[in-house]
């Protein structure tokens, strides 16, 4: 297996030239575009996406994916404006040159059965999907704590319903965690076969505190054993989180996120497993 490494580098640090530097020391030749200089994603100008770019090609990295934070709204927030939002990503992610886009499925009201939302859900999802294949984009659904699709089931909801090549998991075992479900256990075998791309990141059962991968239990080996017996060649995106956390940012700094590196090349190590 030879995947490719790529990560959340604003959890570096806001400013776009120290996370690059830090990603080449790493000898890391992708990022996962959340944020750059305090901004988010969605929140630049294209000018400023322009100069992202010189940036960028200027110092020889990629971007594997946008780390959007398109479907990251409650379920009965207005839609309408946040598909100007998704029609301004897709853009932003065809002129940086990657195919991949993050998303979610939307927050669901605390204490409410998410099955209730089941049919707006799909409406919407329905919709930004067959937009990403106008657009000629793939969409990463990314399990996370508090959306429709926070357990294994509801993505596996989600990817049938909205069935498409262009509609995809990124599997991230510290949300599922931190949902209380075994990742490789209980959320893999559901899964296996809609995991487009990986996120490096780990947790405890016990409070829901994030560990560099290997650390915690989100049964990370074992996972990257199962990839590596089918073949898996795409991407592994650390997204640390080791000092701070929250629903639309998390951060490390430098040190940390090299941490975070080495602790994931060595279980790679461990299984054979080489990267570029």
């Amino acid at each position: 297996m030879i995947v490719k490494l790529s990560g959340f580098a604003d959890e570096i640090s806001p400013d776009l030239n120290i996370q690059l530097d830090v990603l080449h020391t790493e000898r890391i030749n992708y990022l996962e575009l959340r944020s750059v200089w305090g901004k988010n994603i969605v929140d630049i100008d294209f000018q400023e996406v322009i100069q992202v770019k010189e940036v960028l090609d200027s110092k020889g990295i990629q971007v594997s994916s946008i780390g959007s934070p398109i479907g990251k709204i409650g379920i009965q927030d207005d839609f309408q404006g946040h598909l100007a939002k998704f029609d301004k990503v897709i853009e932003t992610a065809k002129y940086l040159g990657t195919r991949f886009i993050r998303v979610f499925s939307f927050f669901i009201p605390e204490d409410k059965d998410p099955l209730i939302y089941r049919d707006e859900v799909m409406r919407r999802m329905n919709i930004l999907v067959r937009r990403a294949e106008e657009g000629g984009v793939i969409l990463l659904h990314e399990n996370e704590k508090g959306i429709f699709g926070s357990d294994a089931e509801r993505c596996l909801d989600l990817l049938t319903t909205c069935q498409s090549p262009n509609f995809r998991a990124v599997f991230d075992p510290a949300n599922f965690v931190q949902c209380g479900v075994k990742p490789f256990t209980d959320a893999y075998p559901l899964l296996e076969n809609y995991i487009e791309y990986v996120h490096v990141k780990d947790a405890l059962f016990s409070n829901g505190t994030v560990v560099p991968a290997g650390e915690g239990d989100g049964q990370i080996e074992e996972m990257y054993r199962a990839l590596k017996a089918k073949g898996y060649k795409g991407f592994m995106s650390l997204e640390p989180h080791l000092a701070a956390e929250g629903t639309f940012f998390g951060f490390s700094g430098s040190e940390l996120f090299k941490v975070a590196t080495k602790q994931l090349k060595e279980i790679l190590r461990s299984i054979d497993a080489e990267w570029k």
